[in-house]
């Protein structure tokens, strides 16, 4: 025959086991949290520039934030934009003027000459908000005739509003030598008394290609990773570029479609750099 167990005896014993199980899952989640804080600790900031060549922090860099750096074109109609709201979350604005001499004729953001439709809003809104605002031109010259006609009209159309950055955006194959129809681009520019002139070009259509980035003040790459409207990760490249635009999906306060958003390098000074692409900041 069994000996009978008190009931008291039973609930005491169940309390203890209830007791150490809430014990142990308490200790076990502070471990994970503590995990965690500790691996949120060695990821990188997604808008974070610090150099990540060295190994000791500026005092200064730290006191410097840098907002989504935007670039624009007729696409983004002026009275869709409120200027007043956008320009309060940006730190730089690099504008189109010039479409290049094949644009299509259809296009609703270019006149059939190439030129912008809102390059001039843009500019004159942006700068009067105290917005640094850079220029680019999107070249499409066939020859290195044409490519200097197209640098002479860029120029021309952008340099009374005194652009911080001249940007030649190459993107398409025009003649069988393009790396010598850019460098015609790069040296028209020059000629007419561009001082900063920078190229935006993909990487591998840059390899592809064989134009060489010498002899360009500074060089702007797109990588989207996931083009998820958010910043990702580095470019996988060795090549030294200054300003990284990161998605064509980004959306900002001030505009209910979506931007292309671009930050500076994250293996440059972010301060030295900006000031470099966009002017000194005032103190």
């Amino acid at each position: 025959m069994r000996r009978r167990i008190k009931p008291i005896v039973v609930f005491v014993f169940f309390s203890l086991l209830s007791i150490l199980l809430i014990a142990s899952k308490v200790h076990t989640d502070n471990i994970l949290k503590n995990r965690i804080v500790t691996a949120e600790k060695t990821i990188p900031s997604a808008s974070s520039q610090e150099d990540q060549e060295t190994t000791t922090a500026d005092p200064e860099e730290d006191t410097f934030v840098l907002n989504p750096i935007i670039d624009v074109s007729g696409w983004q109609l002026p009275s869709e934009i409120d200027y007043d709201t956008l320009s309060q979350n940006i730190s730089g604005a690099i504008v189109r003027v010039y479409g290049g001499s094949q644009i299509s004729k259809d296009s609703n953001a270019a006149y059939t000459t190439g030129i912008d439709k809102s390059f001039k809003t843009h500019i004159e809104e942006f700068q009067k908000r105290n917005v640094p605002v850079a220029v680019y031109s999107y070249a499409l010259g066939t020859s290195i005739k044409e490519m200097k006609e197209e640098a002479k009209t860029f120029y021309e159309n952008a340099s009374p509003y005194n652009p911080t950055f001249y940007w030649i955006d190459v993107e398409e194959e025009t003649m069988s030598n393009m790396n010598k129809g850019v460098k015609a681009f790069r040296e028209e520019l020059e000629r007419l008394g561009a001082e900063n002139i920078g190229i935006y070009i993909g990487t591998y259509f840059m390899e592809e290609q064989g134009i060489s980035v010498d002899g360009f003040d500074a060089v702007w790459i797109p990588t989207y990773g996931s083009d998820s409207g958010y910043y990702n990760s580095a470019p996988e490249t060795d090549l030294d570029y200054d300003l990284h635009q990161y998605t064509s999906q980004g959306y900002l306060n001030g505009f209910s479609s979506p931007l292309d958003l671009n930050q500076i390098a994250v293996t440059k000074d972010t301060k030295k750099t900006y000031e470099k692409l966009f002017g000194k900041i005032e103190e």
